[in-house]
Formats: structure tokens, sequence, C-alpha cells
């Protein structure tokens, strides 16, 4: 796969710089020298240390990558929300993991159901890399970024915080706050294996919301993450006394089959294509009807 730059600064500069300043990574250009990949100044194949000079076109060109044989594709379907030569963007339903489960052989994930895809797509690249994950029961907008390019690119703006997602979600209670934080450290719960829980000894996570309407049983928030701890909205709820409804390891009411959330809006930006993607996800009918009756 191709990726080609015009040079537009005033003095010459060596390859390696110039390509580190359109964000190709070191681990990128390693690829590139060691292993079946090249480096290009006007269509001639260079090496890290050659100048481009103003005007040039400078290129890096990575080979295929190869797929991993364990993963299964699957022909159940995924929702499209948005797809370009960089990145696919899903909207998943809640009861299918993001990931395959280790200690499951044959599994039915977005990963299984995503390689099944690009192979009937014919792409040249079957590896699939996730940069956003949502847990099981979580509905919403999932990022395939589809080469390590792209994966390498969202990483760096997650770590960031420069990839923007909202969720809805319906917790119990009446919330009266039109709009709060929540600035509360998660780790791993030391009384259990998979839940995470507020302690002082975990790493910063913040939650911004906005109440949109409320009653005395439920209320429906807007929300913001700040940061990307597993299960941050869920723990944080918990943590003020209106945990999500349906979630059942969080103590919340069992209204649902699953915990009320749901991502529906995220933006960021795409150096491929020079512009910001923003994109939408409906609310699912089981969250819809939950709302409706509020």
């Amino acid at each position: 796969m191709k990726f080609e730059w015009q040079y537009t600064g005033s003095q010459p500069r060596k390859l390696r710089a110039a390509l580190k300043h359109e964000g190709v990574s070191a681990s990128l250009i390693k690829v590139a020298v060691y292993q079946g990949g090249k480096m290009q100044i006007n269509g001639e194949d260079r090496w890290t240390v050659d100048l481009v000079n103003p005007g040039d076109y400078f290129s890096l060109i990575l080979p295929p990558e190869k797929p991993n044989d364990n993963v299964i594709p699957s022909n159940l379907p995924i929702q499209i929300v948005y797809e370009d030569r960089d990145f696919l963007i899903l909207n998943k339903p809640a009861g299918v993991a993001t990931v395959p489960a280790h200690h499951v052989t044959v599994a039915d994930s977005l990963v299984n159901r995503v390689r099944n895809y690009y192979e009937r797509q014919g792409y040249e690249n079957l590896v699939i890399h996730v940069a956003t994950r949502l847990d099981k029961d979580t509905s919403g907008l999932v990022v395939f970024p589809k080469h390590r390019f792209a994966h390498a690119v969202m990483d760096q703006q997650l770590k960031k915080h420069q990839v923007k997602k909202n969720y809805y979600a319906v917790v119990g209670g009446q919330i009266n706050t039109p709009h709060g934080y929540i600035d509360a450290p998660i780790d791993r719960d030391p009384e259990k294996f998979v839940s995470r829980t507020v302690i002082s000894t975990g790493k910063p996570s913040v939650t911004e919301y906005w109440l949109e309407k409320s009653s005395v049983q439920m209320s429906l928030l807007r929300i913001r993450l700040h940061t990307g701890r597993t299960h941050q909205i869920r723990v944080h709820f918990q943590y003020l006394g209106h945990p999500l409804i349906g979630d059942e390891m969080y103590g919340g009411k069992q209204i649902i089959s699953r915990q009320a959330l749901h991502c529906y809006w995220m933006k960021f930006y795409s150096p491929f294509k020079q512009q910001w993607i923003e994109v939408h996800a409906p609310v699912p009918e089981d969250m819809l009807n939950l709302i409706n009756s509020i």
C-alpha cells in the first residue's frame, strides 16, 4: 500500500524527517526498510538519509500484512456506518463482542465478521486492526483501521484525547444536575476479577455528562469520555448511586437485558484525507423504547 505526499518546505529535508512530519512512526519506517516495504522520492527508491527538495513527491510503500489464521471468518452481518481506504466504522449490536474471547475456539465477534467482509471484498490486507472497543452488551460505533499506518494514527489520537465519542445512557433514579463532571480514579476491583471500581490508587478517569430528560425512575444522559478506562461509564454512575439500567454487574435495574449504553457519535481526523470524519449510529430499539418511557 502506497502513501504519497508533496514536500512543501522551503529547505531540503532528510526523507526520514519528512515522513515523520506526516505521522509516519519509526516502527513503520523499519517495516519499509527491513520487511519488504520501500521509501521513494519522485518515484525512485531512496534511503532515510536522502534529501527531499521543495516540490518533490515522497512516499512510503508498506508490504501486505500477514493475517492471523486463528481468526475464523464469520458470515454474520455487519452494519457499516462509514468506509474509505483507511477506516471501516461499524455500528455494533449489543450482545456481540468486539474481539474474540481467548477461551472460545469458534467465536462470533466483530473481528470475525470483519475478517469475512475483507475476504469477500478481496482486500489485500486481511489483518483486523481494532482502534476502539465496546463492551459486549454496549452498542454503537467501533473503528477498524484497515492497515497498520491508520492504526498508528488512531492510537496517537486516542492517547492525545483527540478522538471524540458521545454516548447515550439511561441510568436508574432521578438526576437533577443539567451538566456535570465525574472525576474519580478507576482500577480493577481487588475483590473481583472482571469488574472495576473507583479506588484512590486507580488511574485518572473523567466522565462528562448532560441531562437530556429525567423521571423519578430513570434519567437519560448524553455522555462524553475524557479518558478511556474499562467500564468507565458503568463504574462512574454506579459510584454516583445511579447505575445504568440493565447493568447486572454494577447493580442496575433489570428493565432491559443489557446495560442501557450506546455510542452514537464519533469524530476524529483522517490525515490521509486531510479532513475530519464524523459519524452517527442510531439508537437501537431496546434503548429507544426505554427512552420513550421516561
